[in-house]
């Protein structure tokens, strides 16, 4: 999630995770879930965008050269670094991002590209809708029916 949300929004939810554990008797830190090195990132976190969202959708080469590190960073850093981690499927993965960005608000093209990955990895926009309906009482309307412009732009109702 310090993907689509950052670390500042993050942090206190490891840390209060990270006492639970402890609380539990589960050792920190936790087994390592990650597939890539430093050498690797890159190339594996370009290869799941292309998987999921088709080619050229995040690149280098499409992006003005001042700006080119952000496609970079969100290959190796954000898919690379850590959408390549073990634990989750793809299908939930889409499913908690989609949920992260609708939650945020004012992420309404990054909503859109997630809603076309979650269709690309087997997610439907029942399950969609389903998501936007369970976080109603946490999102307020306005993001509510800001999620849902987008489903219906993305999946027209028949």
């Amino acid at each position: 999630s310090v993907a689509y949300v950052g670390m500042s929004t993050v942090l206190s939810f490891v840390k209060a995770t990270n006492t639970e554990f402890m609380r539990h008797g589960i050792s920190l830190p936790l087994a390592s879930q990650s597939t890539t090195s430093r050498a690797d990132r890159l190339q594996k976190g370009q290869a799941l965008i292309d998987s999921i969202f088709g080619k050229g959708m995040v690149s280098e080469e499409n992006a003005p050269v001042n700006q080119k590190h952000f496609q970079r960073f969100l290959a190796d850093n954000c898919f690379g670094d850590y959408q390549t981690r073990t634990g989750l499927t793809p299908q939930i993965r889409e499913l908690l991002t989609f949920s992260m960005l609708i939650s945020l608000g004012g992420c309404e093209n990054q909503v859109k590209g997630h809603i076309r990955g979650n269709l690309n990895v087997g997610n439907n926009k029942e399950i969609l809708l389903a998501v936007v309906t369970q976080l109603l009482p946490y999102n307020g309307y306005p993001r509510t029916l800001n999620a849902l412009a987008c489903l219906n732009e993305m999946i027209p109702e028949n």
